[in-house]
């Protein structure tokens, strides 16, 4: 541990630059101390906390700004976070309750959140269970021969998806459709739903098999989207504004655009025995985000279902004020969560 007038230094070396993205020097530190103290003796303290790893000199002339290892510090050892306001909480709760019933809309809907009230960019990824299978499906008319299908999952995935029927949706009709849903598909692994599955049913749907093949083969499509891992993407762009990430920015937006070591992060951290971290500098595991901050959380519901929040921005955010909000709707999500598995 440093001395309580290094950590003070510290402290407001750091504040003054994430607020200004500038460095600092000595005389404009002996005006922001709560006492007096002479600037010669400021500067042998900054050389100290320069020797330690805490602050970098930019140029020979100029003041200090934080390293990588001082924001650590300062995220543990002098923040404090800026309580969230009642409104903020009533905004999230009331945005994050409109697909509560959706775990995948939900997910979707906090990403949303997490950039807007970070402005940073935010990701969300669904990842695979191979285990997962069709609970229960339904085909809802829609007028002039079009026809609703809606799939449900045990993992609480819902797909739907618009088709064009080249029949009316009579009784008969519906009643062969579920028949064998009910024989061949409900229960059925979602990876094993797929071309050679339908034409086993060809001896239950008798001759409406080529009328049931638009339902049928649409159902395909939608069990092979459900049973593979998905990631999501909101405020990339918020990103551009972050001018500490400087050449460092191309090689992040390529990595979200190209989304698959993004997606490998989400894996092992979703296999791992955190719940919830944040990731500053070096801590990162990847290398384009050796620049960032990043805070990522997992989810476990609905008996083997998998997610990832997370948060990606520069170094220099203010971590008091968007630790907080990020952290309340990382928890109401999982509070929503975990009512839909109970």
């Amino acid at each position: 541990m440093i001395s309580e007038r290094r950590h003070a230094i510290l402290g407001l070396i750091i504040e003054h630059y994430l607020r200004t993205g500038e460095p600092i020097g000595s005389k404009a530190l002996c005006q922001l101390l709560p006492y007096s103290i002479s600037s010669a003796t400021i500067r042998n303290e900054m050389a100290y906390l320069t020797q330690l790893g805490f602050l970098e000199q930019r140029h020979t002339s100029g003041g200090r700004v934080p390293s990588k290892t001082s924001f650590r510090y300062y995220v543990d050892n002098i923040m404090k976070e800026k309580p969230i306001s009642e409104y903020e909480m009533n905004k999230i709760n009331e945005a994050l309750s409109v697909n509560s019933g959706d775990p995948e809309r939900l997910l979707l809907d906090a990403c949303k959140l997490l950039e807007e009230y970070s402005h940073c960019a935010a990701f969300c990824a669904t990842l695979e269970d191979p285990y997962d299978c069709i609970q229960g499906v339904d085909l809802i008319p829609a007028g002039n021969q079009k026809a609703m299908l809606v799939m449900l999952t045990v993992g609480s995935k819902i797909k739907s998806s618009l088709i064009n029927m080249p029949c009316a949706l009579d009784e008969d009709f519906r009643q062969k459709f579920y028949d064998v849903s009910a024989k061949f598909l409900i229960g059925a692994p979602l990876t094993d739903v797929n071309l050679a599955l339908i034409q086993s049913a060809v001896g239950v749907a008798g001759v409406r098999i080529f009328d049931m093949l638009p339902a049928l083969t649409s159902l395909c499509a939608l069990c092979d989207e459900a049973s593979h891992s998905k990631l999501s993407l909101e405020g990339e762009t918020n990103l551009l504004s972050h001018e500490e990430l400087g050449s460092d920015l191309y090689k992040i937006l390529g990595l979200l655009t190209g989304k698959k070591q993004l997606m490998e992060l989400s894996k092992r951290f979703a296999n791992s025995n955190h719940t919830k971290l944040l990731m500053i500098g070096d801590e990162n595991p990847l290398y384009e985000m050796k620049n960032t901050s990043t805070l990522i959380a997992k989810f476990n519901y609905e008996g083997g279902q998998k997610a990832v929040l997370g948060v990606i921005g520069s170094m220099r955010i203010d971590y008091e004020s968007i630790l907080p909000k990020i952290k309340y709707i990382i928890n109401t999500v999982d509070t929503l969560l975990s009512k839909k598995g109970a």
